[in-house]
C-alpha cells in the first residue's frame, strides 16, 4: 500500500485496492488452501502511476466462479458466500481467474 501512496493514488482508491487484495488473499487461504498451513499462497504485484496488478495463487484444486451463488439473490442474502468475489469485481477494473481456478488477476487502472 505504501507503493500505491508513493505513486500518488488517492485514499479511496487505496482502500478499494486493499479490500480487493485482502478478499483475494483470504479466499486463497480459506477456500483455496482449506486453511492448510502446509500450503502456500503465492503473491505477485506490479504498481505504476497508471495501474496496479495483483496476482494471487493458492495450492488448492481451484473453483469455477460461475458456480458461486449470487450473493444478491434473495435466497442468498443471509449466506456469507460470494460477497468477496462481488467486492473484487466492484472495486477493481478487471478480475480474471485462471482456467484451473486457483489463481486470480486483479487490475486497477487509474482514471483521469
Amino acid at each position: 500500500m505504501a507503493e500505491l501512496r508513493r505513486c500518488g493514488y488517492d485514499d479511496d482508491t487505496i482502500f478499494a485496492i486493499k479490500l480487493a487484495f485482502e478478499e483475494a488473499a483470504t479466499n486463497a487461504v480459506k477456500h483455496g488452501n482449506g486453511n492448510d498451513r502446509s500450503k502456500k499462497v503465492h503473491l505477485r504485484y506490479y504498481v505504476d502511476p497508471e495501474r496496479i496488478v495483483f496476482v494471487v495463487r493458492d495450492e488448492g484444486c481451484g473453483f469455477r466462479p460461475a458456480d458461486v451463488p449470487d450473493p444478491t439473490a434473495d435466497e442468498n442474502l443471509e449466506r456469507p458466500c460470494g460477497r468477496g468475489l462481488m467486492l473484487m469485481q466492484s472495486y477493481m477494473t478487471k478480475v480474471r481467474y485462471s482456467e484451473t481456478g486457483n489463481e486470480v488477476w486483479l487490475l486497477k487502472e487509474r482514471r483521469p
